[in-house]
């Protein structure tokens, strides 16, 4: 995230990669479901799950692991990917 003021000064900020690549990474897929509702693509585990949000809570609208898990689980499931 840059951020440029108008006397030409800028901070730049990185953030940690969408949650979406993550999960693909965790489950060594290239590409999510076509019909998540229908299709199941593959299974990833809750602590691999939780190592996610680990990596993105401070980036994410979520004010303890609980919330974030529910944000990185839903990802998973608009991806077709179950979590077990």
């Amino acid at each position: 995230m840059i951020t440029v003021y108008q006397d030409k000064s800028f901070t730049f900020i990185t953030k940690s990669p969408p949650a979406s690549v993550l999960l693909k990474k965790a489950a060594g897929i290239a590409t999510g479901a076509k019909e998540p509702n229908e299709e199941k693509v593959v299974e990833v585990t809750q602590k691999q799950v939780m190592d996610i949000v680990k990596l993105k809570l401070k980036d994410l609208n979520a004010t303890n692991d609980e919330a974030g898990f529910r944000i990185v689980a839903g990802t998973a499931r608009s991806m077709g990917i179950e979590i077990v």
